[in-house]
């Protein structure tokens, strides 16, 4: 059962804007979580910005406030700390949509695979610790849609009520399994975001290393993948809504020149109803024009190869032992780089995670023969 709450604080004007960043300067810790319309829209966009105290619960409207750098120094402060559950993906969304930088974090998924929790989701943290069980129901709600029903108001608010007793336990915890150091060397490199997309790819070329479409099918899935980013954009919707991914590898294939044969392959009256005509021009393009190239493949030497399956191998024993996941012993960046640059650079690669250094330095040193 959900305890009674008082209603959360509803923030969508400047004077409640200004008594909110207030309350939150004045806090040494505060919890954090964002809801975004990734599955409602065609360009994703922070929707909602939940904040909690322990004695209040905000929501903040983006929407509502032309500006939000008042949050800025707050995120920024190393002072104040930030408890996130799942940070990765609030902190690249808050970092995209309004250039926040980070300091100073606390995320209590990462802090329960480091104690190797099976069930990392907030929903089983809060039914564990509090005996809370939230309604799942609108995990994929419209947050774009306004008004918010009273309902999504308070689904949201748990996001962050119960996230600051949740990191006093999981740290004590950390602290019992003498994985505190680790934990917040974790936080710290989560710090570093980079939120900024790679806008120079093609949509077609994430299809490109596909080996059951040839070089004519990935030309008019080209044409095909180029019509749909289109008809999203003009929608203001997500493009796996307009046409999925595999009717268009079936329609790349088949070559279709009818509505009738979209229809053959799976597309709803509908689609091919209201976009047949931009769907087949695009196959007819992709039949006339020149063959696209796949990048070629970049070789990994013979060496590096040797070297990662041989830290792959000795993380997973670790890992084993201490009864988590195997990213956790070693992330896969200090993997990669460590087996591409080899044992000489072990220290400066492993730099930012000393705890790892002292722990699994002379290990890795072994296992990379160095």
């Amino acid at each position: 059962m959900l305890e009674k709450l008082p209603p959360p604080v509803w923030v969508d004007t400047s004077p409640a804007l200004e008594s909110l960043v207030n309350d939150l300067s004045h806090q040494p810790r505060i919890a954090v979580d964002t809801e975004s319309n990734s599955l409602h829209a065609y360009r994703e966009q922070v929707c909602l910005i939940q904040f909690s105290t322990p004695e209040n619960d905000y929501l903040v409207d983006p929407f509502a406030l032309a500006d939000l750098n008042a949050f800025a120094p707050i995120f920024a402060n190393p002072r104040i700390e930030k408890i996130f559950h799942a940070a990765e993906y609030d902190l690249i969304c808050l970092h995209r949509d309004f250039g926040f930088a980070f300091a100073s974090i606390f995320d209590t998924m990462q802090a329960e695979r480091i104690l190797g929790y099976e069930k990392v989701g907030l929903d089983s943290a809060l039914e564990k610790y509090f005996n809370v069980k939230v309604n799942k129901r609108f995990q994929k709600a419209d947050w774009g849609a306004r008004p918010l029903t009273r309902d999504l108001l308070e689904y949201a608010r748990f996001d962050t009520h119960y996230l600051i007793p949740l990191r006093d336990l999981l740290q004590t915890e950390l602290k019992a399994k003498g994985r505190w150091s680790l934990a917040r060397e974790d936080f710290l490199r989560a710090c570093r975001v980079n939120g900024e997309a790679d806008v120079s790819a093609e949509p077609w070329e994430r299809y490109a290393s596909r080996r059951d479409l040839n070089l004519r099918e990935l030309t008019i899935l080209r044409e095909l993948t180029n019509v749909r980013e289109e008809i999203a954009a003009r929608l203001d919707r997500p493009p796996f809504k307009v046409v999925t991914d595999d009717k268009l590898f079936a329609i790349a294939r088949a070559v279709p020149k009818t509505k009738k044969e979209l229809a053959h392959l799976g597309l709803s009256e509908k689609q091919w109803g209201r976009w047949g005509v931009e769907i087949l021009s695009a196959v007819g393009r992709g039949v006339e024009a020149p063959l696209v190239k796949r990048k070629p493949a970049q070789r990994t030497e013979d060496a590096v190869l040797r070297r990662l399956d041989a830290l792959k191998e000795w993380r997973k024993k670790v890992a084993a032992q201490m009864g988590v996941e195997s990213d956790i012993v070693l992330p896969r960046p200090f993997l990669f780089s460590l087996a591409e640059r080899g044992a000489g650079e072990m220290r400066s690669i492993l730099a930012s995670s000393p705890t790892r250094l002292e722990q699994y330095g002379e290990q890795i040193l072994k296992v990379l023969g160095g």
